[in-house]
């Protein structure tokens, strides 16, 4: 017997206090970076009431992220904190997944399940992670009908840009290998119910360079005795806004921004060293590439034309692509959940996803799911609030995916 959406959709109602129970004490928990013990540690708990096998994956950030991540606010990320878990057995596999850190923002709502530690769910990772555990216990529940195997993916990191690279290094895709993959991500801004689904690229790429400039430092009254890093790092900035505008087609869509810009300490003092952070943000995949290669060497050229020193630490986060037939696949399904009219394909964002390192390997999809109201306060705000009434429906969703995907490609 195969299960129907309409009863995925009744199953996921059945346990939507449950959904919101999970929800609400991972709130009040906010953990951020990779290693987050408490988000984790629950987690797994819930997996083990349900009797879902569960496995740890993903390992520490290279040292020079974790150093800078560090300085942006981060605590020391000894290592990552991922959790993989199966259902059902065989092939074909389904992969879900969901986020589950928090940000370095301060909550500023008033909520009996606020978080209190300076951290906070402003992005929706809680609910992610809530919707991904109500999948779950549906699934299991439905696992005998199960044609194949459901990957859950818990995923830390993902505002560092490197969780989901972690895991996949630590062997997420393998045993059993993912033949497709879905995600969700809450759109607060959005009506509760309504989603929206880009084809092909989805969301930007992210190269950060972060440049640390050894100059000399004196007196500003003798700046030839001196190489000044703030001038250089000027220099730099503004050569790799010239070469965006000379090197890259208009039409590739390429945003060059300066996050952080900083050296010195008074007005008579050439300072010793100055940092310059720059992110590159693109649609276009061969943009990307030939800025990787060219920034580089541009500020090697100009750090090095005024006889100064430099260090550059660069991460690399890919666009996140949505595969266009497994969204035919998949989106007569989700409109049984949702209602045929609340599902649209929508412009990519402009924003990153470090799903990305998942969709690079695996055909995926990427949905937005309205959680509130046009508006409401966006994510990333310390006032961000969500419709609780989206976790059963995202809940449905996951579960709705896989159990529709597998049965069309079970093996025979």
């Amino acid at each position: 017997m195969t299960t129907s959406t309409g009863q995925i959709q009744k199953m996921a109602q059945n346990i939507r206090e449950q959904i919101i129970k999970d929800r609400r004490f991972l709130h009040q928990i906010p953990e951020i970076g990779t290693d987050l013990p408490e988000t984790s540690a629950y987690i797994k708990k819930r997996l083990d009431e349900m009797g879902i096998a569960w496995k740890d994956c993903g390992g520490p950030l290279p040292a020079a992220m974790t150093e800078d991540y560090i300085a942006a606010g981060f605590p020391r990320m000894e290592k990552e904190t991922g959790v993989v878990a199966t259902i059902g057995r065989g092939s074909p596999c389904f992969l879900l997944r969901a986020d589950i850190d928090a940000l370095p923002v301060r909550e500023d709502n008033d909520l009996d399940f606020k978080s209190t530690n300076g951290f906070g769910h402003m992005c929706g990772h809680d609910a992610h992670a809530a919707m991904l555990l109500g999948a779950a216990q549906i699934l299991k529940e439905l696992e005998e009908q199960i044609p194949g195997t459901v990957k859950l993916m818990f995923q830390p990191g993902e505002e560092t840009g490197a969780g989901a690279r972690l895991m996949v290094e630590d062997g997420l895709l393998n045993g059993p290998e993912p033949d497709a993959a879905f995600a969700i991500h809450v759109q607060p801004g959005d009506t509760t119910g309504h989603a929206g689904y880009a084809v092909g690229v989805n969301s930007a790429s992210l190269d950060t360079f972060i440049l640390k400039i050894k100059g000399k430092g004196g007196h500003s009254s003798q700046p030839q005795f001196c190489t000044d890093p703030l001038m250089v790092m000027n220099q730099v900035y503004q050569a790799v806004n010239l070469l965006v505008g000379r090197e890259t087609d208009p039409a590739a869509m390429v945003a060059l921004t300066c996050g952080v810009a900083k050296g010195g300490a008074a007005v008579n003092i050439i300072p010793d060293e100055a940092e310059l952070h720059i992110g590159v943000r693109t649609l276009n995949v061969e943009a990307a590439e030939h800025l990787k290669k060219r920034i580089p060497e541009l500020i090697d050229h100009y750090v090095k034309a005024w006889n100064a020193e430099y260090s550059l630490t660069t991460f690399h986060t890919p666009c996140t692509l949505t595969n266009e037939l497994l969204c035919q696949e998949l989106v007569p399904c989700l409109r049984e959940v949702l209602g045929g009219s609340n599902i649209h394909q929508i412009p990519a964002m402009s924003g990153t996803e470090d799903f990305g390192y998942v969709t690079e390997k695996v055909p995926g999809m990427f949905v937005f799911l309205g959680a509130g109201a046009p508006g409401n306060a966006p994510l990333h705000s310390p006032q961000m609030v969500l419709d609780e009434d989206v976790l059963p429906l995202g809940a449905a969703l996951h579960a709705s995916a896989a159990m529709s995907w597998l049965t069309a490609h079970k093996i025979k």
